[in-house]
């Protein structure tokens, strides 16, 4: 799937977040109160106009091996290239791709890890908390806590249905997305004809990593999760590219998720003892100025910790013998040539342009003579094709993400 049909897929999703909640805003009564439905029906908005692409778009057949043709072969003379006869495969024959033509959900790129990768990615996940607390306070200034507005009615249900819609499913059906399809869809965008050529196959991956990021927060739809769900974009993005796998993103994301439904099921017991409710009566005593020296604290070990994350991300890189893969992930756009290999030739000229005498002969008439034609004019390189990330359905989609985000925060207030 290439960047534009990318973009196309998340206008189309946050078009039908928006048909959603007009359906719930009209007929809403129909349905059930149950948070479990909620949910589902969040991730469903996500998952299936992205499966919907995935099949218009990725699904390309493969080609038997008989029946391939390479870019630069010629038909015999006097022969057109559709008359060319296609040999029928024979029985057994294993089929094979076309170069460069991807398999069917090849964006998902679920491949194996190693465990060693997997106990490093929960170290990793355990290290970004901090940070994630730390912007999770400081949206808090201008906005609600979006998670804690639903911690009671999480609670209230099992606990491992919860565990499994918030810390299984929706993880899942978030990297899909924005991993898997997204986020490849714009690497892919670098991916010229010309790329290999020019050596700017991924010089788009910084540009890549921070707008599929972007588009994962402002998916949540509201600033206070938007802007630690960005930062944990980016981490996330690191640990696929590193361990070359969407299940090191699945992991991560599933771990996090987990590890927080736990804590509410947890602080909630805590609050119903004696213990607790202690505790919950000293909180609202604490001033601005205490919060704000717990924040301080809470940014002097995400300060620690942060960088010691990327170390880790890092080492999963080499521990899967992806430095060189990984380190391209920060290589700047590079347009200049890496051969000059020659162009294939016209299609009407059955045999190479031949180097022709232009000295004037006492019978030929100069203005008779045939044009020269030399190698050179085959073999000189052509720029690549500039594909931009950016586009109007993109552009579109953000500014009514942000007018519904301004627009809830405008009324909340």
């Amino acid at each position: 799937m290439t960047s534009k049909r990318a973009n196309w897929l998340f206008l189309t999703i946050i078009l039908v977040h928006f048909g959603v909640i007009a359906f719930l805003i009209f007929w809403g009564s129909l349905l059930p109160d149950s948070l479990v439905l909620s949910f589902f029906l969040s991730q469903s908005i996500l998952i299936v106009p992205t499966i919907i692409f995935l099949l218009i778009f990725e699904r390309r057949e493969t080609a038997p091996v008989s029946r391939m043709r390479m870019p630069g072969t010629l038909p015999a003379y006097g022969m057109s290239r559709s008359q060319m006869p296609d040999v029928p495969p024979a029985y057994g024959m294993p089929r094979t791709r076309m170069p460069g033509a991807p398999t069917r959900f090849e964006a998902a790129a679920f491949h194996k890890v190693k465990i060693s990768t997997l106990l490093m990615i929960m170290l990793c996940t355990f290290l970004i908390m901090p940070l994630v607390t730390v912007l999770n306070a400081l949206t808090m200034f201008f906005t609600d806590n979006a998670v804690a507005a639903l911690e009671g009615d999480i609670v209230s249900t099992s606990f491992l249905v919860m565990l499994f819609m918030i810390g299984i499913f929706g993880p899942f059906c978030e990297e899909f997305v924005f991993r898997g399809v997204i986020y490849r869809s714009y690497r892919r965008s670098g991916c010229t004809e010309n790329s290999t050529r020019y050596g700017n196959a991924r010089s788009n991956g910084i540009s890549a990593m921070i707008l599929s990021s972007l588009l994962f927060g402002l998916m949540h739809m509201n600033f206070n999760q938007a802007v630690y769900a960005f930062a944990i974009g980016i981490f996330l993005v690191l640990l696929v590219e590193a361990a070359g796998s969407l299940w090191a993103s699945v992991f991560c994301h599933m771990f996090f998720n987990s590890c927080q439904v736990v804590l509410m099921y947890v602080s909630e017991s805590l609050l119903n003892s004696a213990y607790g409710q202690a505790a919950n009566e000293t909180a609202e005593q604490l001033s601005a100025q205490d919060l704000l020296a717990a924040l301080s604290i809470y940014l002097v070990i995400a300060a620690v910790t942060t960088p010691i994350a990327v170390c880790v991300i890092v080492w999963i890189a080499k521990n899967e013998g992806r430095q060189a893969a990984f380190s391209e992930l920060f290589r700047r756009r590079d347009r200049r040539p890496v051969a000059e290999n020659r162009q294939p030739l016209p299609y009407q000229m059955t045999q190479p342009p031949m180097q022709l005498n232009l000295q004037p002969q006492p019978s030929i008439s100069p203005y008779q003579m045939p044009r020269q034609q030399s190698w050179q004019q085959w073999s000189q390189p052509q720029p690549p094709r500039a594909e931009y990330l950016l586009s109007v359905p993109l552009i579109i989609a953000i500014v009514l993400c942000l007018g519904y985000m301004s627009l809830e925060l405008i009324l909340l207030a």
